[in-house]
């Protein structure tokens, strides 16, 4: 007995297909005795119930008539003697007569807990009527029928099993002498098949007849046989080609030409030595990459893209690709290349893969570049110049008829280059050309021209565009691309540029008013207030005449008293008390309604009306402040915002001082907003003004600290008081981690430089608890309080719960 786990254990392991099949048959051969017995044993059961049934319908035919009899004859001893009769009939264990009116005889017992089937019927006496007498409960106990169904199930089962399990071994014995030991055979011999042994055939261990060679095991056999005998054909084949191939790839190999094979999906499957001389890129590393991507620069592979997605395209047409192709070696070495780009077809003429044959031109093309650059280039940048630049876009233009297609002209100029050139030196602003024309070219396609017209103007001709908005794209990428600071001497600056785009064909056909057109959008995006793009429109025609129209107004708005201040608190972060308030100028002219500073600021700082207005600012706002104290007894600072060229005027000392005299009001209270771009000429004169505000005890704050030139090194050299955090870095601070960073750091910073802080833009509660939480000094936005006219604001000051009373 011990030995049989181990027999059925080895039996599994050794013959798993023959155990599987055991255990299919058994299951099957199972689950079908099981259904056929339970069948019989279910027929067998039905028929003993009916046998019962039967029995009992006996009794009633054979014993009513007389029991009905015996009852109307009142003969108990005949009628017990009948009941007697029945309870000794087989299965009957109980008998119940109920006599009319109300009285019974019971005779039998029903065991505890056995199950019964019980019959009635009615005893009928049978006169000049019908007349019911009693009736009769005949029950039969099932507990035989049960013990039989037992012993059946046993039985059956038994017998049932003990044949599927003998006819279960004896198939499985056929199976293993007939199949699974040819199999195991079979495997063996493709377990050790080699190109070694190609010479031995499968054998099997049984009679070589007809019979059996045509049977399964046999046409399986001879199948191995003849895969034998064709991998052998085809190992001396493959010697032969192999050697063909061998002649071709060496010739490849020593090619003087560098050769390059793609697969279907332009992918290098094989370089010959010579590419990697020529380009230094080791063929094995490029194998699996694109073309057009084999270099780690990003910027390289984008422009190289655009290239080899034309080069497929012609391939597809024409089936070949000729031309000249300024490539870059793997050490950033640019060398021109003259390529030659074929499909690779197989005998049906699909393509199966791309040959591209490779020579290196620099030495000529170092030549023809020379020659063409001296005519038609920039000298300071490399662009081209107005001659080649007008020259494409006559190009661009034709090719636009012909293909009904539209040509974008960008006309860009720097904001306030000269201010830069005259303040760093002419070096520097070269520098900055180069950088800027670097940079704009960094937004083009290949087939896109960037031209240098002079001084600090570009042209840029965008060729096959789809649509104006093409064109926006472009400008917001530029835009984008101005945003860093550039370096100039050691020194950061921050510079931008204005852009002016015409559409052909629907600003005009031809390219002079193009360029006109274009011209002309430029001065809008420079009137939007910088650092920004407008596409012409015929309104524009109207600018001209409307920039005249508002600068007369302007000069005798305050004439008319059309100008006006509004006032938004400070207040202190930490307890919400209010510490000053800021003065917004506004215009209310009664044709064009209420005008924004920044509509009309720069129009008066280029017409040099800021100056008269700077001054009427100043006193106006020392004037409220004093008013303020008179009315309401609070004693709060004011803050004004300076111009560049207010600043910078000779009598703007003596304007402030006269202010603060006629109004009485100290100078501590007064707070003068300074941005940072004034501070870039860095000139002696600037110093001057600052320390001499400074010595006479008025605040100064840099406004809108960290949106223009970078200053932090003149928070040391400059007697500040006040940093201003411009609205932008706050309105995101709880949203976004890296603006709530950077103002952390400009607190920190500040802090350490003994600088009040000042957060502008407040807009949310949510906003005030991350400033309190980090420091903030004060705040001010709209959370508090709008801007508001001197006497609301006089109301807003007396009404408040945040002054402190």
């Amino acid at each position: 007995m011990p030995k049989l786990p181990t027999r059925f254990q080895r039996f599994r392991t050794g013959s798993p297909l023959s155990f599987r099949l055991l255990a299919w048959i058994l299951l099957f051969s199972s689950a079908f005795t099981l259904i056929a017995s339970a069948i019989q044993i279910y027929s067998d059961y039905r028929k003993d119930l009916s046998q019962i049934d039967s029995r009992m319908q006996v009794v009633e035919s054979g014993y009513a008539s007389s029991l009905a009899r015996s009852l109307w004859a009142l003969d108990q001893k005949l009628l017990q003697t009948q009941m007697e009769g029945i309870l000794s009939l087989p299965d009957i264990v109980h008998l119940r007569l109920g006599i009319e009116p109300d009285s019974e005889l019971v005779m039998g017992e029903i065991p505890r807990g056995a199950d019964t089937r019980s019959h009635k019927f009615d005893l009928i006496h049978q006169g000049d009527e019908k007349l019911k007498l009693g009736e009769l409960t005949v029950t039969a106990n099932l507990d035989r029928v049960y013990e039989d169904l037992k012993l059946k199930v046993g039985i059956i089962m038994a017998t049932q099993f003990l044949k599927t399990f003998f006819v279960s071994i004896l198939i499985i014995w056929i199976f293993q002498h007939f199949v699974t030991r040819h199999l195991t055979t079979m495997a063996n011999y493709a377990k050790d098949f080699s190109l070694a042994n190609l010479s031995t055939p499968l054998t099997l261990d049984r009679p070589d007849t007809p019979s059996h060679r045509n049977d399964e095991i046999g046409r399986v056999t001879e199948a191995f046989n003849q895969m034998r005998e064709r991998l052998s054909n085809d190992m001396i084949r493959q010697e032969r080609d192999a050697a063909e191939i061998h002649k071709f790839s060496k010739a490849i190999e020593q090619s003087p030409s560098s050769v390059v094979i793609c697969d279907r999906q332009w992918r290098v499957e094989f370089a010959n030595h010579k590419f990697t001389q020529l380009t230094g890129y080791d063929g094995k590393a490029i194998v699996g990459r694109n073309p057009g991507a084999l270099s780690d620069n990003d910027l390289e592979n984008r422009e190289n893209r655009h290239l080899w997605q034309s080069i497929r395209l012609q391939v597809q047409r024409v089936g070949v690709w000729q031309g000249e192709v300024n490539s870059s070696r793997r050490n950033g070495e640019r060398f021109w290349e003259q390529l030659i780009v074929t499909p690779i077809k197989d005998g049906a003429g699909n393509a199966t893969g791309y040959l591209i044959l490779g020579e290196d031109i620099s030495i000529r093309k170092r030549y023809e570049q020379q020659l063409l650059r001296q005519a038609n280039y920039d000298i300071l940048t490399g662009l081209p110049n107005r001659m080649l630049a007008l020259d494409r876009l006559k190009l661009a233009l034709a090719q636009a008829r012909r293909e009904s297609s539209m040509v974008g002209v960008m006309f860009l100029d720097l904001d306030n280059f000269k201010h830069i050139n005259d303040t760093l030196g002419h070096d520097a602003g070269d520098n900055l050309l180069i950088e800027a024309a670097r940079r704009i070219s960094s937004c083009l396609r290949g087939t896109s021209t960037v031209a240098r017209l002079g001084g600090d103007e570009f042209l840029v001709i965008l060729p096959g565009l789809t649509g104006p908005e093409s064109s926006s794209q472009v400008a917001e990428r530029i835009l984008n691309t101005f945003g860093p600071a550039y370096s100039l001497n050691g020194q950061e600056v921050f510079i931008s540029t204005s852009i002016g785009i015409a559409i052909y064909p629907t600003d005009s056909d031809n390219s002079g008013t193009l360029l006109q057109h274009a011209d002309a959008a430029m001065y809008q995006a420079k009137h939007q207030g910088k650092s920004s793009y407008a596409h012409f429109t015929r309104e524009m025609s109207e600018v001209s005449h409307e920039r005249l129209q508002m600068e007369s107004r302007m000069r005798r708005a305050l004439e008319l008293q059309e100008l006006e201040l509004y006032f938004q608190p400070i207040v202190d972060t930490a307890t919400g008390n209010l510490q000053a308030a800021e003065a917004l100028l506004r215009w209310n002219n009664p044709v064009m309604g209420m005008v924004l500073p920044d509509r009309f600021i720069p129009l008066a700082e280029e017409t040099g009306l800021i100056i008269p207005i700077g001054e009427w600012v100043i006193e106006q706002a020392c004037r409220a402040a004093t008013d303020w104290k008179e009315t309401t007894g609070l004693d709060i600072g004011i803050s004004v915002n300076v111009s560049p060229r207010q600043f910078r005027d000779p009598g703007f000392t003596n304007a402030v001082m006269q202010a603060l005299s006629n109004n009485n009001l100290a100078p501590e209270r007064l707070e003068l907003e300074i941005t940072e771009r004034l501070l870039l000429d860095n000139s002696s004169e600037t110093a001057e003004i600052l320390k001499a505000m400074d010595r006479a005890g008025i605040r100064l704050s840099v406004d809108d600290f960290g949106t223009g030139y970078s200053a932090l090194s003149y928070l040391k050299s400059y007697p500040f008081d006040t940093l201003k955090i411009d609205k932008t870095f706050i309105q995101d601070v709880t949203k976004a981690p890296e603006d709530g960073a950077l103002v952390r750091a400009i607190i920190s910073m500040a802090h350490s430089l003994g600088l009040t802080i000042i957060a502008e833009g407040v807009e949310t509660e949510q906003q005030t608890h991350f400033l309190k939480q980090e420091g903030c000094d004060f705040a001010q936005g709209y959370f508090y309080s709008h801007p508001l006219p001197e006497k609301e604001f006089t109301e807003w000051l007396k009404s408040n719960n945040r002054i402190p009373t």
